[in-house]
């Protein structure tokens, strides 16, 4: 751990790297309450898989017509249009949602190996995305992630009531005048950008167990959503920093790590509820 203070004030990417989990953990505690109390991980599941069609496409363009595209940015635009889909399939379809769910994630999976297998060059901090890398954030990314980091936080502080009501009774909201069909839609859209945010911390793949298990460790301990909210943001922000350091010490995977850490912290949490029952 001291070698690991002595450097991040010395290395820029470890700078970022810290900075990333930082901005990450405030949206991922936030929505991530959101996924856990509504029980929809396997959306955000859905939604994390498919930015990799965004991330491949964007990354094509780039190499083979020299436009200005990031893989980032690729995610935000393909874990938007996913999230969008799935709303209008969900309201106003009826197709079956499991259905529809998985081929907006194994389609948009498949997009991503066909542009990566498309592109020339060196395609490995592309695959990095799969497991995360939070040591490749650049400046680009920090001021991308601090964006959406902003919108998400703006748009909960505004429809903080309104969301809640849609997340734990839609027909009390719909009676009570609520619009449930946009609130439904803005909370995906907000699950989406929380996706892109974590993909560079701990990749496509442990995306969702990011986004669940700190939020859930929260609503182990506390009974508001708000108070969740901001136990959560604590938890995702001991997970990343923590993660980040031991993994630098051990030479480990660092999304790998953040996750098993976010794991042992869950069951731990469980384990004290457990403990604190028999002993009443």
């Amino acid at each position: 751990m001291g070698q690991f203070l002595k450097d991040i004030q010395t290395y820029t990417f470890l700078q970022y790297a810290l900075l990333a989990g930082l901005l990450s953990s405030i949206s991922c505690g936030i929505i991530g309450s959101y996924v856990t109390v509504r029980r929809i991980s396997y959306i955000a599941g859905a939604i994390a898989h498919c930015t990799l069609g965004g991330m491949g496409a964007a990354r094509f363009l780039q190499k083979e017509y020299s436009l200005p595209a990031t893989p980032l940015q690729g995610a935000v635009v393909a874990a938007l249009f996913a999230a969008f889909t799935i709303a209008l399939v969900k309201h106003y379809s009826s197709q079956r949602e499991d259905t529809v769910l998985s081929a907006i994630w194994s389609i948009g999976m498949a997009l991503g190996i066909f542009f990566i297998s498309r592109t020339g060059g060196y395609n490995e901090d592309l695959m990095s995305y799969l497991f995360g890398d939070i040591l490749m954030v650049s400046q680009k990314d920090l001021l991308l992630i601090g964006l959406l980091d902003l919108i998400i936080v703006a748009v909960v502080l505004v429809y903080y009531n309104k969301l809640i009501s849609v997340c734990f009774d839609e027909e009390f909201a719909r009676i009570s005048g609520i619009r449930v069909e946009l609130f439904d839609v803005l909370l995906l859209m907000m699950i989406a950008l929380t996706v892109v945010l974590l993909v560079q911390v701990v990749g496509i793949v442990m995306v969702v167990a990011m986004l669940t298990l700190p939020a859930a460790g929260a609503g182990l301990l506390v009974k508001r959503l708000w108070q969740m909210m901001l136990l959560g943001i604590m938890l995702c922000l001991i997970c990343t920093t923590g993660g980040l350091a031991i993994s630098y010490r051990l030479d480990f995977p660092a999304g790998a790590t953040i996750i098993i850490l976010a794991g042992f912290m869950y069951f731990f949490i469980i384990t004290l509820k457990k403990l604190k029952k028999v002993r009443l």
